[in-house]
C-alpha cells in the first residue's frame, strides 16, 4: 500500500505509537550514564568496565538492525516494532533483577536487539505511511521525542538513582513499554513494502558476526587479542561486503549507497552522532568527579543539551519540508556541533560550570538543526520500496555512530589511565587528557562530516533505475 491507502486517523495511532516507542531506548541511555557510579558501587567494577553499560547496548542494537530491517519489509513493520517492545519489556525486567555485573551486560546487550526493533521501523513506517509534503513534520515528531528521552533521561536516571536505587529505572522503562503496546493496538494496518523477498540469513549471520568481533577487539584495544579481533573483524566485514554485493536479495542493499545524497548524508550521520554521542559518558564522569557535583545536580545540568535539540528538532524537519536546497541546514548542524566539540579540547581541571553550560549548549543547538533535515533527504532520497531498508540504514548508522563514539572514549581511558578506577584528585590530569584525545578524534570526524553533509550531491537518476 502507498501512502494514500492511510487515513488520517491511521496516521495520528502510527505517530502515537512510533513517537512512545522512539522514546524509550534514548531514555534507557541516559538514565545509565547517571546511574553509573551506583552500579559501579553494588558490583565492585571500575569506569572503563562500565562503558560496558552502553557500550554493549549499542553494539546489541547495530548486529540487530540490518535483519530486523529486512524483517520489517517481508513480514510486516507493524509486527516486528511489537515483537521489538516485548523484548525490550522482558530484558529489562532481568536487568532489574541482575544478580551480578556480567548478567547485567548481557541483559544490557538483549535490550539492545530490542530497542534495534523498534527504531529501525518506526522512521520507515513514518516514511511509508506520510505523503511526502508532511514527511518531514511527521519525522521531526518522532526525533522530538527521541530528545525528550534523552532531556529527562539525566534528571530521572539521577534523582532515581539517589532516592531509590539505580534498579528501580527499569520500572519506568517498564511502564513506557505498557504504554507503547496500548498506543500500537489502535494503529491495526500491516506496513509490508517487500512481502515476495526472501530473508538473507547468511548475510545476516555474517554481518552480526564481522560487527560483534571487529568492534569488541576495538573496545578492548589495549588488550592482548585486541590486535587480531580487529583484523579477523576488518576480513569477516570485507567478506561481508562482497557477498552482499552479489547476493540477489541481500539482507542490505548496498546498491543504495551507489546514490550519493543516500551515502553522503548517511555518513555525515554517522559522523555527527560518532563525534557527540560520549558526550554523556564524558560528562557525568566530570561532573561527578572533578565537578563535585550528586548524580541529581548532575542530571539537572546534563538537561541542558537535549532539552535544545527537543525545542529545535520539531521546527527543523517542518523548515526543511520548505527549504529548497536541503544541504543547509544539515551542514549548518554540524558545523555548530564541532564547535561545541572543539570546546572539549579546552576543558580543565577547573570546572567552570558557565563554559560547560555554554559548551552543552552549542553541541545541543547544532545537533537540533541537523538531525531531522537529515533524515528527511535520506530517506526521501530512495524509492518507496526501499524506504524499510534505507530506514534501516539511518539507525544503523546512528547506533554504529553512538558505538564508535563510546569504543573512542573506552580506548582513550586504556590508553592513557588504563581505567578511572583510580579516577582523583590526583589522577585529573591524566582524565582531562583523556577526554581531550577522545575529542581530538571526534573533531577530525566532524571535518569529514561537514564535507559530506555540504558536497551530498543528487539522487543520480540513473543509480535509482539499478536498484
Amino acid at each position: 500500500m502507498g501512502d494514500s491507502a492511510y487515513t488520517d486517523s491511521d496516521r495520528k495511532h502510527l505517530l502515537a505509537c512510533t513517537v512512545s516507542g522512539a522514546f524509550i531506548t534514548p531514555l534507557m541511555s541516559t538514565m545509565m550514564n547517571l546511574a553509573l557510579m551506583f552500579i559501579g558501587d553494588e558490583f565492585s567494577v571500575g569506569s572503563h568496565d562500565l562503558g560496558y553499560v552502553n557500550t554493549m547496548f549499542l553494539l546489541g542494537s547495530v548486529i540487530a538492525m540490518v535483519p530486523s530491517a529486512r524483517l520489517a519489509s517481508i513480514y510486516g513493520m507493524r509486527k516486528v516494532f511489537l515483537l521489538g517492545l516485548v523484548i525490550t519489556g522482558v530484558t529489562s525486567f532481568l536487568a532489574m533483577l541482575s544478580p551480578g555485573f556480567a548478567f547485567f551486560v548481557a541483559m544490557r546487550f538483549a535490550i539492545g536487539f530490542g530497542s534495534a526493533m523498534i527504531g529501525v521501523t518506526s522512521i520507515a513506517m513514518l516514511t511509508y505511511v506520510f505523503p511526502r509534503e508532511r514527511r518531514g513534520w511527521a519525522i521531526g515528531i518522532n526525533t522530538t521525542s527521541v530528545y525528550i528521552g534523552l532531556s529527562l533521561g539525566p534528571t530521572i536516571g539521577g534523582l532515581v538513582s539517589d532516592a531509590v536505587g539505580w534498579r528501580a529505572c527499569f520500572v519506568i522503562v517498564l511502564a513506557l513499554v505498557i504504554v507503547s503496546l496500548f498506543f500500537v493496538s489502535n494503529f491495526r494496518k500491516e506496513v509490508t513494502p517487500t512481502p515476495e523477498e526472501a530473508m538473507d540469513w547468511k548475510g545476516s549471520v555474517l554481518w552480526s558476526v564481522s560487527v560483534f568481533v571487529l568492534m569488541f577487539g576495538v573496545i578492548n584495544i589495549t588488550s592482548g587479542l585486541a590486535a587480531g579481533m580487529v583484523v579477523a573483524g576488518l576480513g569477516l566485514f570485507l567478506v561481508t561486503v562482497w557477498y552482499l554485493r552479489r547476493c540477489g536479495s541481500p539482507v542490505l542493499n548496498l546498491r543504495l549507497f551507489g546514490i550519493r545524497m543516500f551515502s553522503r548524508s548517511s555518513v555525515a550521520a554517522f559522523m555527527n552522532y560518532g563525534a557527540s554521542y560520549s558526550v554523556a559518558f564524558f560528562m557525568s564522569l566530570y561532573l561527578q568527579s572533578i565537578g563535585a557535583l550528586t548524580a541529581s545536580q548532575a542530571g539537572a545540568l546534563m538537561l541542558v543539551q537535549p532539552a535544545v535539540q527537543v525545542l529545535l528538532t520539531a521546527r527543523m524537519g517542518a523548515l526543511s519540508d520548505r527549504m529548497g536546497d536541503k544541504r543547509i541546514l544539515p551542514t549548518l548542524g554540524m558545523l555548530i556541533v564541532s564547535f561545541g566539540v572543539a570546546m572539549f579540547l579546552f576543558l580543565g581541571t577547573e570546572f567552570s560550570l558557565p563554559y560547560v553550560v555554554l559548551m552543552m549548549l552549542i553541541i545541543g543547538v547544532g545537533m537540533g538543526i541537523f538531525s531531522s533535515p537529515n533524515t528527511s533527504v535520506i530517506m526521501s532520497s530512495v524509492p518507496g520500496k526501499y524506504r524499510g531498508e534505507a530506514s534501516g540504514v539511518v539507525s544503523v548508522v546512528r547506533q554504529t555512530g553512538m558505538m564508535v563514539s563510546m569504543s573512542i572514549a573506552m580506548a582513550s581511558i586504556a590508553v592513557i589511565m588504563g581505567s578511572t578506577d583510580n579516577l582523583g584528585p590526583s589522577t585529573y590530569g591524566d582524565f582531562v587528557d583523556t577526554i581531550r584525545l577522545a575529542f581530538s578524534i571526534c573533531l577530525g570526524m566532524c571535518v569529514v562530516g561537514i564535507l559530506c553533509s555540504w558536497f551530498r550531491g543528487s539522487t543520480d537518476e540513473e543509480c535509482l533505475k539499478s536498484i
